[in-house]
């Protein structure tokens, strides 16, 4: 039985836990609290304490909250910060800028492994497979991810776009917001964010994740909309591999 070590890297926290072929979890969950300032070697040493932790798997899946295409970071707003929620610090954002996270994790684990972003992780495990899907998911900041048919849609950045009051989608719904104007003012600002992507995306069904997520339950959705599981974050790591393969 192939096993598959998950890595969900967040703003606060990086899980990881081993998970079946079918989506179940083998392992118990650990997490780290997630290092400030984080340039990339100081996450390559906290996948080494994981791989520690963990004395077999076949495969790891590292779900990354920021831009990464074909392994290779363009953008990371969270770990190119050097206090959790502070400001950009560029000397950290150019040493993520162009890092093949993906080679040097790989190399850290010594197995094939994969690195993507943490709501096409997210989104993997969530998704029905059936028309034009849309994932969000709400912790740090705002992640997005695009399924058409099962198949994952090369990552955009959609949550950096303006949203209101000259403010992105990502500023106006992260966690710092939240805890600005309380829960209840912020879930109408979800509210209001979902039909404002859903005017221009068109979407057929919107899956909100996410550990803010959590802050919507007794809110009423639109029709088109659910809140998942956070552990989605973990499980998509190995629904991943099989639309890789596609």
């Amino acid at each position: 039985m192939k096993q598959t070590l998950c890595i969900d890297v967040g703003g606060t926290g990086i899980k990881a836990a081993l998970v079946s072929p079918a989506g179940e979890l083998l392992s118990e969950r650990i997490k780290i609290t997630t290092p400030y300032p984080c340039p990339p070697e100081r996450l390559l040493e906290t996948f080494r304490e994981i791989a520690a932790t963990f004395e077999t798997f076949d495969r790891v899946t590292i779900g990354f909250p920021g831009l990464v295409r074909h392994g290779v970071v363009s953008h990371v707003p969270a770990l190119s910060r050097a206090t959790y929620g502070g400001k950009t610090d560029k000397a950290l954002q150019t040493q993520w800028r162009g890092f093949t996270l993906e080679l040097a994790a790989t190399d850290v684990f010594k197995v094939p492994t994969l690195v993507a972003n943490d709501a096409d992780v997210q989104g993997a495990a969530v998704i029905t497979g059936q028309g034009f899907e849309f994932v969000m998911t709400l912790g740090t900041g705002v992640g997005t991810a695009l399924f058409s048919d099962g198949h994952l849609i090369p990552h955009l950045e959609l949550s950096h776009a303006r949203f209101r009051n000259r403010e992105s989608f990502d500023i106006q719904l992260g966690n710092a917001a939240r805890k600005q104007i309380g829960n209840t003012r912020w879930s109408k600002r979800v509210l209001k964010a979902v039909e404002a992507f859903d005017s221009f995306l068109y979407f057929d069904q919107i899956h909100i994740g996410g550990g803010n997520a959590e802050f919507l339950r007794d809110v009423s959705l639109p029709p088109k909309a659910r809140i998942v599981s956070n552990v989605a974050g973990l499980l998509g790591g190995v629904r991943l591999w099989d639309l890789e393969s596609k």
